[in-house]
């Protein structure tokens, strides 16, 4: 199966200080750097360093920003997707602080202007059986469409409505699979604890629903609304931006190699245990190899 990645790509500028400034306070902070960034990009790199057939539709600017944004994402998957726009390339200011907990700002002209389905190929690649991914980045009504033609295309849709619209609840009814965090499970579903917040995520519409949980893993919510809760190995925290990322990344490159939906999860969850102890948003997934290693022998573990 093909996974089609439809979002975002930006540059993440990066900040690394002891604590988060106070409103009106200025800190140096210890280091800065510039990577690959945007829920989007992040999610088809770790989708691709599965060994998936990835398809990535995002926009990019016309400036250097956009052209430097291609040639890297070019050597983790094929960059023809990608659509330019008259427009500044999107960009992101990531704090990180001591504990490895994170802030994150984001200019997004260029995803706010994007539909995949008048400036791209995406509905024309999608073929019967493929999986189409998205996030919350793009324009709510745009989501929603993309998401309807990809059902009608015959393909699984997988959700992760972050960063939530304000003022706008997702529509699910053609979701095959939402992933949510805690905190985003409880707001779309009125505070409900995470399991039942699952169970409430499928009564919304979707097929199936997972809730991550950060240190205490994720549960696993089927059709049926059985819950399976899923642990996640201890380890030190350096950073947490990005996986979130990693997990739904990792999670449909498993689901497109034919790993059912509660092994794909376990994976995810110890890639995803990867990722926060290096720092780095996407510089912090598991490299191909890596990921090999870990679908194999997680799935062994499991046989």
């Amino acid at each position: 199966m093909r996974v089609h990645v439809v979002g975002n790509v930006c540059v993440d500028t990066t900040f690394r200080l002891d604590r988060f400034p106070q409103p009106g306070e200025t800190l140096n902070a210890s280091n800065h750097t510039d990577g690959l960034g945007g829920k989007g990009a992040n999610q088809a790199v770790a989708t691709a360093r599965t060994g998936a057939d990835v398809r990535f539709h995002a926009a990019i600017g016309n400036d250097a920003a956009g052209a430097w944004i291609r040639d890297q994402l070019s050597r983790e998957l094929d960059d023809s997707h990608l659509t330019m726009l008259p427009l500044t390339s999107d960009r992101s200011t990531v704090m990180v602080d001591a504990r490895g907990e994170n802030l994150i700002v984001t200019g997004a002209s260029c995803a706010a202007a994007f539909d995949p389905l008048t400036d791209s190929d995406f509905l024309p690649s999608i073929e019967r059986g493929d999986i189409v991914v998205m996030q919350g980045n793009l324009d709510p009504d745009v989501t929603v469409a993309c998401l309807l033609a990809a059902r009608a295309a015959g393909a699984m849709t997988i959700f992760n409505p972050s960063p939530l619209a304000a003022d706008s609840a997702p529509d699910l009814s053609n979701v095959g699979l939402v992933i949510a965090n805690a905190g985003e499970a409880a707001h779309l579903t009125e505070g409900a604890e995470p399991a039942e917040a699952a169970r409430a995520l499928i009564r919304q519409g979707a097929d199936a629903a997972i809730v991550t949980l950060g240190a205490q893993g994720c549960l696993v919510a089927d059709g049926g609304g059985n819950i399976e809760w899923i642990a996640v190995p201890k380890v030190a925290v350096i950073d947490t931006s990005g996986a979130g990322d990693v997990f739904c990344g990792c999670l449909a490159g498993c689901l497109a190699a034919g790993i059912d939906l509660t092994k794909a999860a376990r994976i995810a969850v110890r890639a995803a245990a990867i990722s926060v102890g290096r720092a780095g948003t996407l510089q912090s997934c598991p490299e191909g190899p890596e990921m090999k290693t870990l679908m194999e022998t997680t799935e062994a573990e499991t046989a």
